[in-house]
C-alpha cells in the first residue's frame, strides 16, 4: 500500500493524507458464508499491537461489563427503476426521503433532461410498471421532488418497487437475491438508511447469545445513514467540507447503559462509525444526555471523544469521512500501520468486508 510520504502528523487538515492504494481484488464481492466467520484485526493502541482473529472470537476478547453500542437502523430499498412515460426511456432514481405531504425526495438519472410535470412509471424487480410517479421541480444538490400517484406510505411502496441500494464497488450496485438478507443487521429495527452499518452486518443471533452469555451487554442508538456517508471528500482541506447531515437518536435507555457501563469499569465498544456519530453528538455538552435530530458531526483531528472506549469497524475507502473517523479514533500512525497490515494479509474491505476492533 503506498501511503504519502511526510505523513506523520495525526492534525493533519489535508485529504490527501487519507489516500491510499488498494488492489481492487480485496474488495468484498459477497459477504462470508457465515457473518462471524469474517476476518477481525485487533488493533491495541496502549501497546501498539497488532493481531488478528475473528468475529466469532468477539465473546472471548471482550470482557464481562463491556457494552456494544449499536445502530439499529434499517436500509430501505431506496434503489428504484422506471420508464419515462413520455419516451419509454430508462429512469434510475435513489430515494433519499419523503416529507409530511408524502412529496418524495430523491436522485434522478436518465438520457437526456426531464421537465417539471413529467412522469415516470416506477417498475418492480420483474419489471412489470407499479407506480407513477410526477417530478415536481429540481431541488439543490442535484436532487428532484416527486410526487407517487398512490396514498400509501413511502415505506410500502419502496417494498414493492424498491431494491436494496448496494455501493457501487460491489457488483457495480446490481443486487441479487442474497442481498435482502446479506446487507440488513439482525437488529434493524426502524426503517431510514439507504446504507447498511456495516459492523453491525458481522453479527448473528447465535453470536449476540453467547455474548450475553459471557455478560457483554448490548444497547441501540439509530443514526439513519444517507447517501453521503461513502461519497469522498472533494475538497483538499478536511477542514473545508461541508457533511451532510443524519437522523438519529439516542434514547434514556441507551444513556442509561451507557452510564451503567462505566460505573461498573467496563467498556463502552461502539460498532460502526455511525454509532460513533450518533454517541457523540449526543454528548456534545458536558454529559451525554437522550438527543433526537439531525446532526453534521464531522469527527477528524482534534476531537475529543467523550463517550466510546473502543470501536469496531470495517476496512473504509480512501479519502473518505470514515477513515478520517477511523484514523482519529486509533490513532494516525497506528492506523496507517493497520490499513498496511490488512492489505499485505489479504483482508477483505468495504461493506461486504473484515472488520477490525480497536481498543
Amino acid at each position: 500500500m503506498n501511503l504519502p510520504q511526510n505523513s506523520n502528523s495525526p492534525q493533519s487538515d489535508s485529504i490527501i493524507e487519507y489516500d491510499y492504494e488498494l488492489p481492487r481484488e480485496l474488495i468484498a464481492q459477497h459477504p462470508t458464508s457465515r457473518r462471524e466467520d469474517a476476518r477481525l484485526m485487533l488493533v491495541d493502541r496502549a501497546k501498539q499491537e497488532i493481531a488478528h482473529a475473528h468475529i466469532r472470537d468477539l465473546p472471548d476478547l471482550l470482557r464481562a461489563g463491556d457494552l456494544l453500542v449499536l445502530n439499529d437502523t434499517k436500509v430501505i430499498p431506496a434503489q428504484l427503476t422506471g420508464r419515462r412515460d413520455s419516451s419509454g426511456g430508462r429512469w434510475d432514481g435513489l430515494f433519499l426521503q419523503a416529507d409530511e405531504n408524502g412529496i418524495w425526495k430523491l436522485l434522478a438519472k436518465t438520457r437526456g433532461k426531464i421537465q417539471p410535470g413529467e412522469t415516470v412509471t416506477l417498475v418492480d424487480r420483474e419489471g412489470v410498471g407499479r407506480i407513477r410517479l410526477t417530478m415536481l421541480a429540481k431541488l439543490s444538490g442535484g436532487a428532484w421532488a416527486g410526487k407517487p400517484d398512490s396514498p400509501e406510505s413511502p415505506f410500502t411502496l419502496l417494498e414493492q418497487v424498491g431494491r436494496i441500494p448496494l455501493p457501487h464497488y460491489i457488483r457495480e450496485g446490481q443486487m441479487v437475491d442474497s442481498d435482502i438478507k446479506d446487507y440488513q443487521t439482525v437488529f434493524a429495527r426502524h426503517p431510514g438508511s439507504v446504507a447498511a452499518p456495516t459492523a453491525g452486518l458481522h453479527f448473528t443471533k447465535k453470536l449476540v447469545e453467547k455474548l450475553l452469555n459471557k455478560s457483554i451487554s448490548l444497547t441501540r442508538v439509530t443514526l439513519h445513514v444517507g447517501i453521503g456517508t461513502f461519497r469522498p471528500v472533494s475538497v483538499e482541506k478536511l477542514s473545508e467540507h461541508e457533511m451532510h447531515a443524519e437522523w438519529g437518536r439516542v434514547d434514556q435507555v441507551a444513556v442509561d447503559e451507557i452510564t451503567k457501563c462505566k460505573q461498573r469499569g467496563g467498556s463502552v465498544i461502539a460498532i460502526g462509525t455511525t454509532s460513533v456519530r450518533v454517541l457523540e453528538t449526543a454528548a456534545r455538552r458536558d454529559a451525554l444526555t437522550p438527543w433526537e435530530g439531525l446532526t453534521d458531526l464531522f469527527i477528524r483531528p482534534g476531537f475529543e471523544f467523550r463517550n466510546i472506549d473502543g470501536l469496531m469497524t470495517n476496512f473504509h475507502l480512501p479519502k473518505s469521512t470514515l477513515l478520517v473517523l477511523v484514523r482519529t479514533f486509533g490513532g494516525d500512525e497506528l492506523m496507517r500501520r493497520a490499513y498496511a497490515e490488512a492489505v499485505a494479509e489479504k483482508y477483505r474491505f468495504f461493506s461486504y468486508g473484515d472488520a477490525m476492533l480497536i481498543t
